[in-house]
C-alpha cells in the first residue's frame, strides 16, 4: 500500500508543480495583445484550460489516481503549445501563419523558466503514465 501512497504523492506533487510554472511563464502575457491575438490568444487559452485542469488533477488524485492522471495528461498536452512558441517562435511562426505584432529576434529562445515548464510537463507526464500501471490490489508497479 505504501508504493501506492508515494505514486498519489508524486502525481499530485508534479501536478502542483506544472501548475505553478505555468503560472509563472504566463503571468506576464495575460493582460497585453498577446491574449488577443488570432494565434496566441488559443495558445493563451489552452493554457488557461490547462491550469484548470491541473487543479482538478491535483483534487482528484489522491481519490481517483487513474481519473486524475488522464487529466493530468490532458493538461499537459493543453499547456504544451504555449511553451514551444515561447521556446521556438520562429519554427512556430513558419507553421502558423497569420499576423504577428512583434518582430522575431531569434528562432529559439533559450529561457530556464520555460525549460523548466516542458521539463515539468515531461516528469508529469511520465509519472501519470505510471499511475496507469499500478495494480488494481493497490501495488505500485515494479522498475
Amino acid at each position: 500500500m505504501q508504493g501506492l501512497a508515494k505514486q498519489k504523492l508524486w502525481q499530485g506533487a508534479f501536478c502542483l508543480l506544472s501548475v505553478a510554472l505555468v503560472l509563472r511563464n504566463t503571468a506576464g502575457v495575460e493582460a497585453t495583445e498577446f491574449s488577443g491575438g488570432r494565434v496566441t490568444g488559443p495558445l493563451l487559452t489552452l493554457s488557461n484550460i490547462g491550469i484548470d485542469l491541473f487543479v482538478l488533477a491535483l483534487l482528484v488524485t489522491f481519490v481517483f489516481p487513474r481519473v486524475a492522471a488522464s487529466i493530468a495528461l490532458a493538461a499537459s498536452l493543453f499547456c504544451l503549445p504555449i511553451y514551444l512558441y515561447f521556446t521556438a517562435p520562429g519554427p512556430f511562426r513558419r507553421v502558423f501563419k497569420g499576423e504577428y505584432k512583434g518582430l522575431l529576434q531569434a528562432s529559439f529562445v533559450w529561457n530556464l523558466w520555460t525549460i523548466a515548464g516542458m521539463l515539468a510537463l515531461g516528469v508529469t507526464a511520465y509519472v501519470c503514465c505510471r499511475s496507469f500501471g499500478v495494480i488494481s490490489r493497490g501495488r505500485a508497479p515494479s522498475r
